[in-house]
């Protein structure tokens, strides 16, 4: 299982992303874009996600990823039970929900910098 500590551990690692307290949620953003966010009580994650593939994504792990709530469903968004998943996959959800709010330039650089 992973914490909150272990989604900030991974964010600190990623270029111009910083966490921002927002009505007592953790919020992490690139510039004024929020890519990432914990329930109050930090066991639910929220973060981007294409929209054309997140039915998809909570049909086949309904116990792992959730819609998000009615006001969240414009965005490209989704949420996970940080319960449900192990390190290898929330680092590459917060990568992946990084990625599409940077430029390409320093996803380039990010890439060159940590391949794998």
């Amino acid at each position: 299982m992973v914490t909150g500590d272990d989604v900030r551990e991974i964010v600190s690692g990623l270029p111009r992303a910083y966490e921002a307290l927002v009505r007592d949620r953790a919020k992490f953003r690139v510039g004024r874009i929020v890519f990432l966010s914990l329930s109050p009580d930090e066991t639910v994650m929220g973060f981007g996600y294409p929209k054309e593939e997140r039915e998809a994504l909570v049909a086949g792990e309904p116990d792992k990823f959730m819609m998000p709530i009615p006001s969240d469903m414009r965005y490209q968004w989704v949420r996970a039970r940080l319960s449900a998943l192990d390190y290898e996959e929330l680092r590459e959800l917060i990568v992946d929900s990084w990625r599409m709010c940077v430029p390409k330039k320093v996803w380039a650089e990010y890439l060159e910098k940590n391949p794998s």
